[in-house]
């Protein structure tokens, strides 16, 4: 935990505490969002190959998840944290460039 709290820059346990609990909170809701969305997509599991459901389930997962991570940040009073950490994973993945991520 402090190798987590140090790499974060984290103050207190129990900053870290809402981090893991925003983490889990919005893991949870984007898992079960999935399902309803795909559907209204006309993707089904029974009707769709696996090959071709799963990934498409995932691309459709991950914007709903980076939507959801910010606002309940913001409901658990960490969205300063969630926001840079956003920032910081679009730049990785090459979306954001320069000082866009550091800001």
């Amino acid at each position: 935990m402090r190798k987590l709290k140090q790499r974060w820059g984290l103050t207190s346990n129990k900053q870290l505490l809402l981090l893991l609990l925003v983490f889990a909170v919005t893991g949870t809701t984007a898992a079960r969002c999935a399902a309803p969305i795909t559907e209204w997509l006309g993707l089904a599991t029974a009707g769709s190959s696996p090959w071709v459901y799963w990934p498409l389930r995932i691309v459709v997962v991950l914007p709903v998840y980076q939507v959801l991570l910010l606002v309940f940040g913001f409901l658990f009073g960490q969205f300063a944290f969630f926001w840079q950490f956003e920032k910081r994973m679009f730049a990785k993945l090459g979306f954001i460039r320069g000082r866009a991520a550091a800001r």
